[in-house]
């Protein structure tokens, strides 16, 4: 591997680990159940991280849901009739391959491991794997060209054909090394698991009785598809809206927060005529990629892929999967996929029950098709907490310099939109006065008040947590030093840390129009 690629590697190692630290002292993600050891694949989110969440959901609910005219909302039980699962594939079809590692005990998805022939000497003596994603080509190559050295060749290699090992033969997989083992051929055949969580409704546990813990929130909107019509007076298209959890057994639980057996989706189900259905997936994902700028993920650090149709589901005519540049490599935050009528066609043939929609304009009934903007509230939180984690240099009021973290979210996603601070803490009417500004404010925004330490040292806290902007109260404020400056406070902005004089009966207004 090349110094450059391990730098840069470990480089990106160590942000996500600071990232993750940061999450863990300032409260935003804590490890679930951490006192007893934690559980794999399990968060919970502590003071800023429910705030930062809630802000992500409440904006989505918003821009999706509250402007338009086109789509209303609804709230899923998380338990369903064990018939929505058969109707919809899930309980014979919702799995992933997976393979044991019989020296290190460990378990992979058998479809995100990749093979490729490792050349030796010019012949064929084994292979190589990689982990993750087929995009993990260029450490692949690295992999292959220390193989490389050791058996005396030079030169540049041809461009790796890499193949899941789903579709390894026996002989192939007794050659192909298992990530961390000491000796090939430790993999075993990839068995189907099913991702489900099973659970029993009612006090005798027998087959009767058993249901699933949702894996996604649409089967939800597409059984209550008809309801909906029916009492919101909507006609196609239109679109119906939730938020809420779902849970995945994940065999590999990875990357922090990014892949969690508990997890939660802000989803829409648009439906159209047949017709439609093409354009609207084109209408969408622009409608998403907007949203993402709109809370601050720049386009530029997203990634557009259009699904190719062997790798898609096989309901579906089209897909992309919007994805961002974590640290860890470029990963799914959204899918927007068009499912045509198959979900609405699946639960009238199991349920027996009409889901047509009757057209007074054409006089004809049809199964509406079914446009699909799903996406990840965990994933899209990471994302943003990624993407506004900063380290600069400054200087300090002492003349050293100190490196400053920041999270520099956009003012309408940062969980904390204002900190209030007295100048003094043993000021009396500085703290009375502080606290009639952090009255005034806190009926509109998310306010924190801090007297503890020095101003500076309370920037940097607020900047640690992504305040946008602090208000500190001083001797100006109560005009001891000249009536000019009477009733003001210095209002000091986070990311180029600028202080301004704003009059307290104006506060209100400023600091609304830069955090909206």
């Amino acid at each position: 591997m090349s110094a450059s690629k391990s730098s840069s590697d470990n480089a990106r190692n160590v942000l996500m680990d600071k990232i993750v630290s940061l999450c863990k002292r300032r409260g935003f993600v804590f490890q679930s159940s951490e006192i007893y050891g934690g559980l794999n694949g399990c968060w919970d989110y502590g003071p800023l991280g429910a705030e930062l969440k809630k802000n992500l959901k409440d904006y989505w609910w918003r821009r999706m849901v509250r402007d338009r005219d086109d789509v209303v909302g609804m709230d899923g039980a998380i338990l369903q009739n064990r018939s929505v699962w058969q109707a919809s594939g899930h309980e014979k079809t919702f799995s992933d391959p997976l393979v044991d590692c019989k020296e290190t005990k460990a378990r992979f998805r058998a479809d995100q491991i990749f093979y490729t022939p490792a050349i030796i000497g010019g012949d064929s003596h084994g292979y190589v794997s990689i982990t993750e994603s087929p995009s993990m080509e260029e450490e692949a190559q690295q992999k292959i060209r220390k193989i490389q050295k050791k058996g005396g060749i030079k030169g540049e290699i041809a461009p790796l054909d890499l193949k899941p090992l789903t579709e390894a033969t026996a002989e192939e997989r007794a050659q192909i090394p298992s990530p961390n083992a000491t000796e090939p051929g430790t993999l075993t055949e990839p068995r189907q698991f099913n991702l489900m969580f099973k659970t029993y409704v009612g006090p005798v546990e027998d087959d009767k009785n058993v249901t699933y813990l949702r894996p996604e929130t649409a089967q939800a909107i597409f059984v209550q598809f008809k309801n909906v019509l029916e009492t919101s007076r909507v006609k196609p298209p239109f679109g119906i809206a939730q938020i809420g959890k779902a849970f995945r057994n994940e065999i590999n639980p990875r990357n922090f927060t990014f892949r969690s057996r508990e997890f939660e989706q802000m989803e829409i189900e648009y439906f159209c005529r047949p017709e439609d259905g093409m354009r609207l997936l084109d209408e969408w994902l622009e409608t998403r990629l907007k949203f993402y700028e709109e809370i601050g993920i720049p386009r530029d650090k997203l990634h557009i892929l259009d699904v190719p149709e062997k790798e898609r589901a096989h309901y579906s005519k089209g897909t992309y999967d919007i994805e961002y540049e974590f640290p860890f490599g470029v990963q799914e935050l959204e899918g927007v996929a068009y499912r045509t009528d198959y979900d609405l066609t699946k639960h009238q043939e199991h349920s027996g029950k009409p889901l047509e929609y009757f057209d007074p304009n054409t006089k004809e009934k049809f199964i509406p098709h079914v446009v699909e903007p799903s996406a990840g509230v965990d994933r899209t939180v990471l994302a943003l907490i990624c993407q506004a984690f900063d380290e600069e240099t400054v200087t300090n009021d002492k003349g050293k310099e100190e490196t400053r973290t920041v999270l520099r979210f956009a003012p309408r996603m940062a969980p904390i939109k204002c900190g209030v601070f007295p100048l003094l803490k043993n000021k009396p009417e500085l703290v009375a006065k502080a606290r009639e500004v952090q009255e005034m404010l806190r009926v509109h925004m998310n306010v924190f008040y801090d007297e503890g330490g020095a101003v500076g040292r309370r920037y940097r806290r607020q900047d640690e947590i992504g305040t946008p902007f602090c208000v500190t109260i001083d001797f100006d404020t109560l005009g001891e030093n000249g009536d000019e400056t009477k009733d003001t406070v210095t209002v000091r902005e986070r990311d180029a840390m600028t202080q301004e004089r704003i009059a307290i009966k104006d506060l209100l207004g400023y600091l609304l129009e830069r955090i909206s």
